[in-house]
C-alpha cells in the first residue's frame, strides 16, 4: 500500500498525488524554531568507545532517531517534543560525533558504524518494538539494522537517505568531482584542512539562516583535524558505482529487503533536497505500505520544517495498527 496520509491540523496541499507540507519557506517558519537543546544525555559503554544518547524516558512505543553526517542529535531537538506524548524517544549521537567518544581506530568505515550501532542498541533497548527516524547516514544504519531485526521494527521515517547503492551521476553536478577526488589521499587531505561537510555541505544545505547559538552546537565538535575525519571518510564510504564493493553489498541487501518488506514506512520528501530526488526517489517510492509527505527544505530539512515533520510523524504513527 503507498497513500496519502491525512496531516489534521498542517498547511497542506496535495501536490501530484502526495501530500505537501507547507508551501512556501515562509509557512513553514512561522512557529519558532529553537537553538535551545532541552535534553540531557545519558552514555554507554559500546565496543571500544562510549556514546552519547537523549532518552527521555515514558511510558509506550519507542522511537529511534538517527542522524548523519556531519550532524548530531542536536538536529532532532525541535521534532523529538512532537513524540514524546507518545512514547519513549532515544537519540543517540553517533561516534566521533555530537557528544560521542571517538572511534579508536580512527577508520570510521561503514561496516564499523554497523557493529556500534548495534551494540548501542543491545545496551540501550535490546528488546521490544521500535519507530526508526531516520536521516542521512543514520539510515543507511538504521536500514541495515531494520533488515536484521524486521520483526522489531513497527515503522521506518526516512528522508534524504541511500535507498539504493548509488550513482555518481546521482549527485548534484557541483559535488560529482570533489566526492571522487576525496578518495586519494591529497582530496581527503584538502576536505579535512577545509572542514568541507561543516563549511561547505551543511551550510548550504538548509533554507534558512542559523543562529549563533545553533552554528555554535554543530561546530564546536570539529576544530581539529582528527575531529573532522569522520565527516570526509563517510564520504569516502558511500557506494558509488559498486565501490566500496564491502558496503555495496550492504546497502544491496538492505534495499532489496525493504522494497519488498510489508514494515509500515513514512517517506519525507523535501522541496529541495539533493539525496533523494530522481532514479532513487522513484525507487523508494515503489516501497510497499508506504505514506509520503513533502516538507520544505533542503537536505538538513529539520532545520526548516521540524514542527511540520513531527507533527506528520505524530499523525503517522497513530494511523499505525495500535495507534
Amino acid at each position: 500500500m503507498r497513500a496519502r496520509y491525512p496531516l489534521t491540523g498542517l498547511l497542506s496541499e496535495l501536490d501530484g498525488g502526495h501530500l505537501r507540507v507547507g508551501s512556501g519557506a515562509e509557512e513553514c517558519m512561522v512557529e519558532t524554531i529553537s537553538g535551545a537543546n532541552p535534553y540531557e544525555y545519558d552514555t554507554v559503554d559500546v565496543l571500544d568507545s562510549v556514546m552519547a544518547h537523549v532518552d527521555t524516558g515514558g511510558i509506550g512505543p519507542t522511537f529511534v532517531f538517527l542522524h548523519g553526517n556531519p550532524t548530531s542529535s542536536y538536529l532532532w531537538r525541535n521534532v523529538i517534543p512532537h513524540l514524546e506524548p507518545f512514547g519513549r524517544c532515544l537519540a543517540p549521537d553517533l561516534v566521533g560525533f555530537g557528544r560521542s567518544n571517538p572511534m579508536p581506530s580512527g577508520t570510521y568505515r561503514y561496516p564499523e558504524y554497523i557493529d556500534y550501532m548495534e551494540a548501542w542498541f543491545s545496551a540501550v533497548m535490546p528488546g521490544g518494538p521500535v519507530t526508526l527516524v531516520l536521516h542521512d547516514w543514520g539510515a543507511a544504519l538504521g536500514f541495515d539494522w531494520a533488515r536484521r531485526h524486521s520483526g522489531r521494527v513497527r515503522g521506518i521515517c526516512y528522508g534524504e537517505a541511500m535507498v539504493q547503492p548509488r550513482r555518481i551521476t546521482d549527485l548534484p553536478e557541483p559535488y560529482r568531482k570533489r566526492f571522487m577526488y576525496m578518495r586519494s589521499e591529497e582530496g581527503f587531505r584538502e576536505a579535512v584542512d577545509e572542514n568541507f561537510f561543516i563549511n561547505t555541505v551543511f551550510a548550504n544545505g538548509i533554507i534558512r539562516d542559523l543562529s549563533d547559538q545553533e552554528l555554535s552546537v554543530y561546530s564546536e565538535r570539529f576544530t581539529t583535524r582528527q575531529a573532522i575525519v569522520p565527516t570526509v571518510q563517510l564520504a569516502r564510504e558511500i557506494a558509488f558505482d559498486g565501490e566500496p564493493a564491502d558496503n555495496h553489498e550492504i546497502i544491496q541487501s538492505y534495499a532489496d529487503w525493504l522494497v519488498q518488506s510489508e514494515v509500515p514506512k513514512l517517506f519525507v520528501n523535501t522541496t529541495e533536497g539533493h539525496a533523494l530526488v530522481g532514479r532513487n526517489r522513484d525507487f523508494c517510492r515503489t516501497w510497499p505500505n508506504q505514506v509520503e509527505v513533502t516538507v520544505v527544505g533542503k537536505h538538513y530539512y529539520q532545520e526548516d520544517s521540524p514542527h511540520e515533520l513531527g507533527r506528520a510523524i505524530a499523525e503517522w504513527h497513530l494511523g499505525l495498527a495500535g495507534g
